[in-house]
């Protein structure tokens, strides 16, 4: 205990007792370790609530990052620009306004990594297609199916594989050959499981040869019941000349960028006239998920550190009312209101700063065996780390500031009469 010395208003010099900080310190920690396991069990309320706190933002901010690796790849890839039937027509130069051959600039595109366009419309969306060209009673090989035209890149944008036989290519699009594609459903609804004797398909009075059927459509897969045929083809037999869709798929990351671009690309000086759809921002569906698992857990926190807080308040007021005696002789020696006070708000800060520690320590390990266990990558935030045990200080300071402002107003005759 030190004094320091201050001129009062007459010229009188007063001294008022000084304690050193460290000073204070050490009586704190002491007050602190004499009952280690009521500390201990005080400390417990904070920990809980340190723990939940660091659990819940630690496995949001984990689970909310593996949105971006786990998103549906097919969905987050996927760009479709519709041309709109009033566009549909629209011609620039004397050419339209969405040709076939522009799947070509949009495939030049930094992040595009298939592209294929496709016409239909309402008429060849019901066509009644058969396998033979026999009408014979109770005959059931004529069905219904759409009619479609469509770009020789299309199995990569529908993301298809051909389940037999071979998709048409550049040469029979020059040719204009009269050849189809069926839609693996489309086939077995007409009898058709292999093309090796250039089985043929008949409708509105042509006759096509199968050369292949598409399978595995996971984008479009309404196509998988449709008859798809060379541009050229359809132009001249079913009048299907004006793109009426483009099927982009990009790389993961880069489906702003390309759905922006891709109606430039397209349709130069004309880009505005097309409608685009593309996948929703990632990092907005992550921020959303870790959002609401914060909101879901948070209270949970909340609520635990408001029961360590009451805990450390009600030790700390008992460790007061038992420390009568301590405190009538302290300030017999000179000790202020002020260093009463200060070294019971100490204890209790103390107190809530070791809940801090120890519950960060606990809730990041928890954190990390949490994403080993789902084999994903942990996220913590180094604010987080550093911030939980300031939380728990705090959480201590506010829950002593009651018990240490009634040791400070003890009066010091009254406290030395008090039983100890």
């Amino acid at each position: 205990m030190k004094r320091a010395t201050r001129a009062s208003s007459a010229g009188v010099r007063i001294e008022r007792p000084w304690m050193d900080p460290r000073d204070l310190w050490t009586e704190a920690l002491a007050g602190v370790m004499a009952r280690p396991v009521r500390s201990a069990l005080t400390t417990l309320g904070t920990v809980l609530g340190i723990t939940t706190l660091v659990i819940t933002i630690g496995v949001a901010s984990t689970a909310g990052n593996q949105i971006v690796g786990r998103f549906d790849a097919l969905t987050a890839t996927s760009v479709t620009v519709v041309v709109p039937p009033e566009a549909a027509g629209v011609t620039t130069d004397s050419a339209p306004l969405v040709s076939w051959s522009g799947t070509d600039a949009v495939r030049r595109l930094a992040g595009v990594d298939s592209v294929a366009a496709l016409a239909d419309s309402t008429p060849t969306n019901s066509v009644q297609v058969r396998s033979n060209d026999v009408n014979a009673p109770g005959d059931l090989s004529g069905q219904t199916l759409a009619v479609v035209a469509a770009s020789a890149g299309l199995p990569a944008a529908v993301h298809g594989a051909m389940s037999a036989g071979r998709f048409y290519d550049a040469g029979d699009i020059a040719r204009r050959d009269q050849v189809a594609v069926l839609g693996d459903q489309a086939a077995r609804l007409l009898g058709i499981s292999h093309v090796q004797d250039a089985p043929a398909i008949f409708f509105q009075g042509q006759s096509y040869t199968v050369i292949g059927i598409l399978g595995g459509i996971k984008r479009e897969q309404r196509l998988s019941t449709a008859v798809m045929l060379p541009p050229t083809t359809a132009a001249d037999r079913l009048g299907l000349k004006d793109v009426t869709r483009v099927l982009v798929n990009t790389a993961l990351g880069a489906a702003q960028q390309v759905a922006h671009q891709t109606p430039i690309a397209l349709a130069p000086g004309h880009g505005d006239s097309l409608t685009v759809v593309a996948p929703a921002d990632l990092s907005k569906a992550r921020d959303g998920v870790q959002n609401d698992v914060n909101g879901l857990f948070l209270v949970l926190g909340l609520v635990s550190l408001v029961v360590g807080a009451i805990g450390i308040a009600n030790v700390t007021l008992v460790t007061v009312m038992e420390r009568v005696g301590e405190i009538g002789l302290r300030r017999a020696l000179g000790a202020s209101r002020r260093q009463v006070a200060g070294q019971f708000l100490l204890e209790s800060t103390t107190i809530g700063l070791l809940g801090g520690i120890v519950g960060a320590a606990l809730g990041i390990a928890v954190v990390v065996c949490v994403a080993v266990t789902k084999q994903w990558t942990p996220v913590l935030d180094l604010r987080l780390a550093l911030g939980a045990p300031l939380a728990g200080a705090l959480v201590g300071l506010l829950a002593g500031l009651y018990p240490s402002l009634r040791a400070a107003r003890m009066e010091p005759v009254d406290a030395l009469r008090a039983p100890s």
